[in-house]
């Protein structure tokens, strides 16, 4: 029986260099420093968290997040890459850890970043991740 070979492409310079700018912006974001992590973003990024709201520049998105966490970093776990025609589609997943509000630790929340990159820059970002879910468990809400 033949061995499935890979499909997968071998990384080019257009994808690494994908890759290292989402690392790049999200180490920078987990500082927080939502300024040096803009200037990985266009002038007119589209940023969407969960629950879809919409952010136009990182310290929005750095401004929810103090509000729903004392403090957050992420453990990024893959960084997968997918080049397009004018595009490159960048996918960073892991967990979260941290604390909530009240001081109470909180680790292994699963997150799915997604990224456009076009130009070398971040055109739109998209996040995912379970903090809802675990809300709603911390205060005993069934949905």
């Amino acid at each position: 029986m033949p061995v499935p070979q890979s499909i997968a492409a071998p990384p080019s310079d257009e994808t690494a260099q994908a890759a290292e700018l989402v690392e790049r912006f999200l180490v920078a974001s987990m500082i927080p420093d939502p300024e040096k992590a803009a200037g990985f973003m266009s002038a007119d990024v589209a940023i969407t968290f969960t629950g879809g709201r919409h952010f136009r520049h990182p310290r929005e998105a750095t401004g929810f997040n103090a509000m729903r966490y004392k403090w957050v970093k992420k453990k990024m776990e893959r960084t997968d890459v997918s080049p397009g025609i004018g595009e490159t589609v960048v996918y960073n997943t892991g967990t979260l850890y941290g604390e909530w509000p009240d001081g109470t630790p909180f680790e292994g929340n699963r997150y799915v970043d997604r990224f456009v990159i076009r130009d070398g820059l971040i055109v739109q970002m998209d996040v995912w991740n379970d903090s809802a879910e675990r809300i709603l468990t911390r205060n005993a809400i069934v949905a």
